[in-house]
């Protein structure tokens, strides 16, 4: 612990110290906190960006959790494996998602990647085409929509004025490589992307392989009118297998006594058994009209169409010759109109956007019970189906926003968004029944920023917030799959509070603070931790998420710079409830002991980690275009479940988590500039000191199957051509 916190207290005082005046450290623009253009620094919300070196130098570029890692309040588990989508959290909330991201709304250049119902899957950007990421949390991230603890807003690369085509292959351990070819620049004033690759990897795990193909297009041009046109589309092909969690033989969270790491790579036998496994395709294309009426009006159009297959072959207890399959194509859209208008207001500056937003998915679903019964492609007959069914959700969301600097110094932030969320579940089986479920919220947020001087600014917002339960958690009323959708949950609510520091230490040191508070009701959680293939989703009482966000960045003389970012999030049920429990740490094979165990109030709410640093020392060597960083990172312990504690057996143990980690990584990369010709060498080591430790959990897994391995020391090498005509 002592090593931790010197490793802590060395890097932030490294971090404030200047030897010279390199330059001045800027703020970056933002556009995702007021849908306009903003100098981040002067916002009253707590809002980072992650450049473009960040994700991709020296990276995988298959997961944002590469990249998002070094943002404070954001946690972002690695599961080393496809078969479920990066877990991403903001401030606790997507804590619970076992799949895919809830609880955050992501976006692609203003294009949706959020389903009505609240799920995001950022499997399906590719990375290697991104030119930044802007992450928001707190109160006003609700003016997106329901479920909006926080906003990820990727935003993609402008093609060059000179055609470029640039090849990059990638080659790291386990059997990993990556190809991709990039052809783009602007003929006649269209701008043009065309980006496609394939990734494969044997996988850190037994049973983890994974291929995937994507394809990336994007146009952008001006028309006569001077009216911005862009147009994205892409594809995602993926194959991934499924290695499941890893149990423990111990009932203390020690991590000596973790059968975890006697064997970090293995795949329990129900996973080889089964053949669990996913395969998914994605198909979407998007438009985004960008109209100047006047210099002070403007409006945007944007709109998404798209298809998607998910085929998940998840395991049967007691172990089968046969997994269950579920199924599920999806046609989906989204549409946003919104209007700018900017002025003088008593003779001060406004600025005021409105619009209204649509979304609309519909589901053909089946599952089979893992009897050895195969579904018929598309869905097509209800033989031998556990369920049959077409599901719908469509959302149809109004809101305003406006920013009024009522006094030189002060600026006044306000919006409210109204929400209406609609599902509608139709059986094709007469054994099940149908159902449909609306949800309507409206949610304001202001905020204030005090300007005491151009090297400090002090805020302070407020805003409700609105998260509405998913398809996937309405879709079993019980734990064996029958009786219909759960039509009795309800959508949590949430008051979110914040006050924050933003401030220019020195002329090249910027620094932020900022913290947060965060009171639920109806907190939406695992009402069984059964072995079942079936969750059932229950609504709890009361949660509370609070905490201290720290971030300071600083350009040093020689070349140096240091990033660091700490976050400190107690996240805990402040009510009591009960739920039928198994053995969370045993779990069962052929019989199962169930009983009722208490959440208490003040548990911990799984998967949220209480303490996490990340911190980073980074140097160029312009003579030889060669830079390199040295990456260390902290995550306290989690656990695993809601009781935090496993009372089976009879007796109280310890709790049921995985351990406290650091790891360190390194990275680096030469340039060459040759004629035309542009050259990249980079090589990437991570975990440098092989540290054993749990990147990722599965909360409330009813099969103790709680814990994801992550990866030993591991390498990656990568050449990147590229040749400008």
């Amino acid at each position: 612990m002592k090593f931790k916190l010197l490793f802590a207290l060395t890097f932030f005082s490294l971090s404030s110290f200047s030897i010279a005046d390199p330059g001045v450290v800027l703020s970056p623009t933002v556009v995702t906190a007021t849908r306009v253009e903003e100098n981040s620094f002067d916002l009253p919300v707590s809002i980072d960006v992650v450049d473009q070196n960040a994700i991709q130098f020296a990276q995988p570029e298959q997961s944002l959790a590469e990249s998002l890692i070094r943002v404070p309040g954001i946690s972002v588990q690695n599961r080393n494996q496809m078969a479920q989508d990066t877990g991403i959290q903001t401030r606790g909330f997507g804590a619970r998602s076992a799949f895919g991201v809830r609880g955050i709304r992501m976006y692609v250049d203003g294009i949706s990647m959020t389903n009505p119902d609240g799920i995001a899957n950022p499997g399906n950007i590719d990375l290697s085409n991104l030119k930044s990421i802007e992450i928001m949390r707190g109160p006003f991230s609700a003016l997106y929509g329901s479920s909006s603890g926080g906003v990820i807003q990727l935003r993609t690369q402008d093609a060059p004025l000179a055609p470029e085509i640039i090849t990059d292959f990638k080659a790291g351990s386990y059997g990993t490589t990556e190809e991709s070819l990039k052809i783009t620049g602007t003929e006649k004033g269209v701008q043009y992307l065309f980006d496609t690759g394939a990734y494969n990897t044997e996988g850190y795990r037994d049973h983890s392989a994974i291929h995937k193909d994507q394809t990336t297009a994007k146009f952008k041009f001006t028309t006569e009118n001077d009216t911005k046109v862009t147009v994205l589309a892409d594809y995602m092909n993926l194959s991934a297998q499924d290695p499941l969690g890893l149990k423990s033989t111990s009932k203390v969270g020690a991590l000596s006594e973790y059968s975890v790491f006697s064997n970090p790579t293995q795949a329990p036998t129900v996973a080889l058994v089964d053949n669990t496994r996913v395969h998914k395709e994605n198909t979407q294309i998007g438009i985004i009209i960008e109209h100047e009426i006047n210099e002070n009006n403007s409006i945007n159009f944007i709109n998404s169409v798209g298809h998607r297959i998910n085929d998940q072959f998840s395991s049967k207890v007691p172990t089968s010759n046969a997994s269950k399959e579920s199924l599920i194509g999806r046609d989906f859209f989204n549409d946003e109109l919104n209007w700018e208008n900017r002025g003088l207001f008593l003779d001060h500056i406004y600025s005021l956007t409105s619009g209204i937003s649509y979304g609309s998915l519909r589901d053909n679903r089946c599952d089979t019970p893992g009897n050895g019964t195969s579904i018929q492609y598309g869905c097509n007959s209800p033989s031998g189906q556990t369920k049959f069914e077409k599901d719908y959700a469509s959302n149809l969301d109004e809101f305003i926003q406006g920013k009024w600097t009522v006094l030189e110094n002060v600026d006044l932030h306000a919006g409210i968004r109204n929400t209406n969320v609609n599902y509608n579940v139709q059986s094709m089986l007469s054994s099940s029944p149908s159902g449909g479920l609306h949800f309507s919220k409206a949610t304001p947020v202001s905020g204030v920023v005090w300007k005491i001087n151009p090297s400090l600014n002090i805020y302070a917002n407020y805003g409700q917030g609105f998260e509405t339960p998913t398809l996937a958690e309405i879709a079993y009323k019980s734990s064996d799959g029958s009786g219909g959708p759960n039509l009795s949950l309800k959508p949590m609510t949430s008051d979110n509070y914040e006050i924050g520091i933003k401030s220019y230490l020195s002329s090249n040191t910027r620094s932020t603070v900022a913290i947060f508070r965060t009171n639920t009701t109806n907190e939406i959680i695992i009402s069984n931790s059964s072995t079942s293939a079936y969750t059932v989703y229950a609504n709890a009482g009361s949660t509370m998420r609070q905490g201290l966000e720290l971030s300071i960045d600083s350009a040093l003389e020689h070349n140096i710079s240091l990033y660091g970012a700490y976050t400190y999030l107690d996240a805990q049920f402040t009510s009591t409830y009960s739920t039928t429990t198994s053995d969370p740490v045993y779990g069962c094979s052929t019989s199962c002991s169930y009983k009722t165990a208490a959440v208490n109030s003040g548990n911990r709410i799984p998967g949220t980690y209480r303490q996490q640093l990340y911190g980073e020392i980074a140097w160029k060597y312009p003579e030889l275009n060669f830079n390199t960083a040295f990456e260390g990172r902290y995550n306290s312990k989690v656990f695993v479940s809601d009781t935090n504690i496993d009372t089976s057996n009879g007796g109280s143990w310890s709790g049921v988590y995985a351990p406290t980690y650091t790891i360190f990584n390194l990275r680096a990369g030469f340039d060459q500039n040759l004629s035309n010709w542009k050259i990249k060498e980079y090589a990437r080591i991570e975990n440098i000191f092989d540290k054993q430790y749990i990147s990722a959990v599965r909360v409330n897994d009813g099969n103790g199957r709680f814990f994801e391995a992550g990866q030993g020391r591991n390498y990656l090498v990568g050449l990147t051509v590229k040749y400008n005509f």
